[in-house]
């Protein structure tokens, strides 16, 4: 079983610096870590491949410092790594992205599955992973917290908002991984070792054959009109006494005001 498995760095800061002329994230000087649910994604193909048998090779997108999260990725048990980098990429909106990865992915050749976690935790959108299967025209599962091979097949569990869903899948698939489908194992000082004499894959969107005008800002559709700081205003009215009188003095300023 090849697996592919997309990952993302984010910001590893609390003081996140915004370009005024882009309005998008300022990635250059900043150290970088692994998405979260990124590591789950990870998790999950090696545990496959651990019961299975086959590969995992682990993806990014992003700039030359891109390559830690790569690494951790080859700690934890991936065989390959490939890192997409060119500044035609930069300032990519998730469409774009998407794009990208779908391309890189089908210029890797043979997969049976791609894994993403649910979603990224700087962006939050969860729209690159449906993006992707749509790029390769695979089908897609969301939310996952299970996943067992049957053959030819996978039968996978989703978490929902109030119950789980178990659906069969045909291979290749694309599936975003629930934080709630494992623990993430934590490499030791001898496989990170490993993983830093690794080779890292550096490709360019000319060794993946996309379209400039696709990618980037140009390639992006959507836009960041403005980024602020949300305020908050603290005026507001005091009602005392018992709690009947103060219940029913709502409701009268709720009314007087027409919000009810």
């Amino acid at each position: 079983m090849n697996i592919m498995v997309c990952v993302k760095q984010i910001p590893d800061t609390s003081e996140v610096k915004i370009d005024p002329e882009t309005n998008t994230i300022v990635r250059e000087g900043v150290p970088s870590v692994i998405n979260p649910a990124d590591e789950h994604a990870i998790e999950a193909a090696v545990h496959l491949v651990e019961e299975h048998g086959g590969k995992v090779t682990v993806m990014t997108m992003g700039p030359p410092q891109a390559e830690d999260v790569l690494r951790q990725g080859l700690a934890m048990g991936a065989d390959e790594a490939i890192l997409v980098s060119d500044r035609c990429f930069a300032a990519s909106d998730t469409l774009a992205t998407s794009y990208v990865l779908a391309n890189a992915i089908t210029h890797n050749n043979n997969f049976d599955l791609v894994l993403t976690g649910k979603q990224a935790l700087d962006g939050d959108t969860a729209q690159v992973p449906p993006g992707i299967a749509e790029h390769l025209g695979i089908p897609q599962v969301t939310s996952a917290i299970g996943i067992e091979v049957e053959e030819d097949r996978l039968r996978v569990k989703r978490l929902l908002e109030e119950e789980f869903e178990t659906v069969e899948v045909p291979m290749p698939v694309l599936i975003s991984c629930s934080s709630q489908i494992n623990e993430p194992r934590r490499p030791g000082i001898k496989a990170k070792l490993m993983a830093k004499r690794k080779e890292i894959k550096v490709w360019d969107h000319h060794s993946i054959e996309v379209e400039s005008c696709l990618c980037g800002i140009e390639g992006s559709p959507t836009r960041v009109v403005r980024v602020f700081a949300p305020t908050f205003e603290t005026d507001g009215e005091r009602f005392e006494g018992e709690a009947s009188d103060c219940a029913l003095a709502v409701v009268n300023r709720l009314v007087e005001s027409k919000i009810i």
